[in-house]
């Protein structure tokens, strides 16, 4: 167990070098930082001044370490357009992100698995075939217009739900949350919906998929043979089963929830670091591109060795001193 740990550290740490050594040549590649500090009007005087206090004249490896050894103390320098340190503005962000993320895995879970579940063990009834039809629409239509759909329906036609923003939070100090009140949850569900659809499809048609085919197999005659009942079956041996292919799924759609929460984020005005890195893009803040960047990687990596863990806890036929 140690020596795999240790060997997906150590993969970790060469995938984060990169993303770091990425994030650092944005401030060198997009723009000039001192034009988007000062501006066009600032003089001579002035803009060789801040490059000195920015340590834009040392050398480039010089620099890199700087960048590393601040990023290490989460310290990803101040916002070309709001003035304030980034690590401040991605905090105050952070909360609005990770609920609608955690709503969305929630919903894309327990819809999926159900339903693929459903699909898999009835394979030719009506309710799958609706059920299936209905799934193309979370792969074949974009994101925005799935969202702005809803608006139109939920929040313009029938005035049930808040077409933009996050209403009813509550102050836990540095983490304010909209999951206690029922304005929240109101203006979560669209949005959360939203962004859940493309990978809720993914989840159930890979259920259905190893569902119908774990189904076919020796083990499953067999218990079926000693007289298990159906219900034993089909979520005691089956489902079970299917969980590794699926945990992996799941790991990586998580990380990708956060990744490409950007344009649910931008389409419902929802007040997360999706919609903040969208807006730092327009201004070209760079600090707050790099920051968004590391942040994601980070999660991603972290994302991917709970799931490689989760493998031997699900299927002791996995051996982790062979991963």
């Amino acid at each position: 167990m140690f020596a795999f740990i240790a060997r997906r550290l150590a993969q970790s740490i060469l995938v984060m070098a990169v993303v770091s050594a990425v994030a650092f040549s944005l401030f060198n590649f997009v723009g000039d930082p001192v034009n988007n500090m000062v501006g066009q009007d600032a003089t001579r005087e002035r803009r060789a001044e801040i490059r000195l206090q920015l340590g834009l004249d040392d050398p480039i490896p010089v620099q890199y370490v700087r960048f590393v050894s601040n990023m290490l103390q989460g310290d990803f320098g101040i916002s070309y357009r709001i003035k304030q340190p980034v690590d401040k503005l991605i905090l105050e962000r952070l909360p609005a992100t990770l609920e609608l993320v955690f709503v969305s895995a929630i919903i894309s879970l327990i819809v999926g698995i159900v339903a693929g579940v459903y699909t898999g063990i009835h394979r030719n009834s009506w309710i799958s075939r609706s059920i299936l039809s209905s799934s193309l629409i979370g792969v074949s239509l974009p994101t925005f217009i799935i969202g702005i759909a809803l608006i139109y329906i939920f929040a313009v036609h029938l005035r049930w739900l808040p077409s933009s923003g996050r209403a009813g939070t509550i102050d836990f100090g540095w983490w304010k949350t909209s999951l206690l009140s029922l304005e929240g949850w109101r203006s979560i569900l669209l949005p959360a919906i939203t962004l859940s659809l493309f990978q809720l499809t993914m989840i159930l048609r890979l259920v259905r998929a190893e569902m119908m085919e774990v189904m076919q197999t020796d083990f499953i005659k067999f218990a079926r043979a000693r007289g298990l009942s159906e219900r034993a079956i089909n979520y005691g041996h089956a489902l079970r089963n299917t969980l590794v292919p699926v945990i992996t799924i799941i790991g990586l759609n998580i990380g990708g929830l956060i990744a490409f929460s950007v344009i649910t984020e931008t389409v419902f005005q929802w007040p997360g670091t999706g919609l903040m890195f969208i807006q730092a893009v327009d201004f070209v803040d760079v600090p707050i591109m790099s920051a968004y960047l590391v942040f994601v990687a980070i999660l991603f990596v972290i994302i991917n060795l709970v799931v490689d863990l989760l493998y031997a806890a699900v299927d002791p036929r996995i051996r982790i001193g062979n991963a």
